[in-house]
């Protein structure tokens, strides 16, 4: 089975990560998003907002070569594109990938939020790596969704998302949760996090939810599969579920 992914340039976590979950006999197609002009790192923080911008307006071109792959499923493996949107044209955005590439299309937002949903989480605490700006895009998202915010983090200190580590996001989640959150979510396909989930489930006692873990759960169902995989947290060990 073929995935398409579009993600952004200097983006190096989602191929790795995306590999080390997937089951056999799943393949993985990657397009990078544009960001237009030169706007610096791809990981800073500054110009963030400009970029995804950019890859929103350049998705025609990036969307219809991997649609020559034929993938079964597409994935916009970039959570903060759906931020940059909105929750209310979350459908259209979806839409649009659809009929760029000629498959069912999957946002990152789209996923997590497939996923919080299938977990019965309602209160959620989430933690962010993004400038402030984005992040309270992200809120206004997930409250837009329907979800109580109740316990909320943006990671300190960032000189470029892609160069974090799982320690980072371990810890991130930890400051980000609250007593009566039902599930933990680390948002942003570029935080390296399908290491920590684990760990985290078993020292939180909920769920913990990425944005790259929930867009292989998500891509999987769309697809017609819905294999167990261990190791990667809950989500993806209950898949059959």
């Amino acid at each position: 089975m073929r995935i398409g992914v579009l993600v952004p340039p200097g983006n190096p976590t989602v191929e790795p990560e995306l590999y080390r979950m997937a089951p056999a006999q799943v393949t993985f197609h990657f397009a990078r998003l544009d960001p237009g002009p030169e706007r610096g790192d791809p990981g800073s923080r500054t110009g963030m907002e400009d970029r995804t911008r950019a890859y929103l307006a350049g998705l025609p071109l990036v969307a219809r070569a991997l649609a020559q792959v034929r993938p079964a499923v597409v994935v916009l493996a970039h959570t903060a594109s759906s931020y940059a949107s909105g929750f209310a044209n979350e459908p259209a955005l979806v839409e649009r990938l659809s009929g760029l590439t000629g498959a069912p299309a999957v946002t990152a937002a789209g996923a997590v939020r497939a996923a919080l949903q299938h977990l019965g989480a309602k209160r959620l605490a989430l933690g962010t790596p993004y400038q402030e700006s984005v992040s309270e895009q992200g809120r206004a998202y997930w409250q837009a969704a329907g979800f109580d915010i109740v316990g909320y983090r943006r990671l300190g200190d960032v000189g470029s998302i892609y160069d974090e580590t799982e320690e980072r996001a371990y810890e991130l989640a930890r400051q980000a949760d609250a007593k009566d959150a039902d599930a933990v979510l680390l948002s942003g396909t570029g935080l390296p996090t399908i290491g920590v989930l684990d760990r985290l489930e078993r020292d939180l006692g909920k769920p913990v939810v990425s944005s790259i873990q929930a867009c292989l759960w998500q891509a999987l169902r769309v697809a017609g599969r819905r294999p167990v995989i261990e190791g990667f947290g809950r989500l993806l060990r209950d898949a059959a579920a």
